[in-house]
């Protein structure tokens, strides 16, 4: 891990946690997994001001190229549920892939427990599209 720990930004870091709050996590056993281990590494990320958060560290709205262990490379945007959209490759924090991603940065490989089994992650780049700073996250 490039920064030694996940970095978040404080509102959207206090907006992930009451969403995961309020989502009472999932339905799905393997979904409600991968919710509960991103809230344990909640606990241990570093909480930052909005000017101290890195250009490469994904966020709200970051858009991520990624590549899987298999080979097959991947670009897709984080984002808050609500706005989540599988056909422009928007996906929500509340998922697998976003709930592995969130607060990590570029050049991290990530091992992540997916409900289809354990996959190695590596984030090649992550370019910001616009956060979350100055407007209210309201759920």
């Amino acid at each position: 891990m490039k920064y030694g720990s996940l970095i978040l930004e404080k509102k959207e870091y206090v907006y992930l946690k009451r969403i995961l709050n309020i989502s009472g996590y999932a339905k799905d056993q393997k979904i409600q997994q991968c919710l509960v281990t991103l809230s344990e590494e909640l606990k241990m990320a570093l909480i930052v001001d909005e000017e101290e958060v890195p250009a490469d560290i994904i966020r709200f709205n970051s858009i991520v190229t990624l590549v899987l262990e298999n080979g097959v490379e991947k670009q897709l945007q984080v984002v808050i549920p609500t706005d989540r959209d599988v056909n422009q490759n928007k996906i929500s924090v509340l998922t697998p892939m976003g709930s592995a991603l969130i607060g990590y940065s570029k050049d991290d490989t990530i091992l992540w427990d997916f409900p289809t089994g354990k996959q190695l992650i590596k984030i090649i780049d992550v370019v910001q599209e616009e956060t979350f700073n100055g407007i209210d996250l309201v759920i």
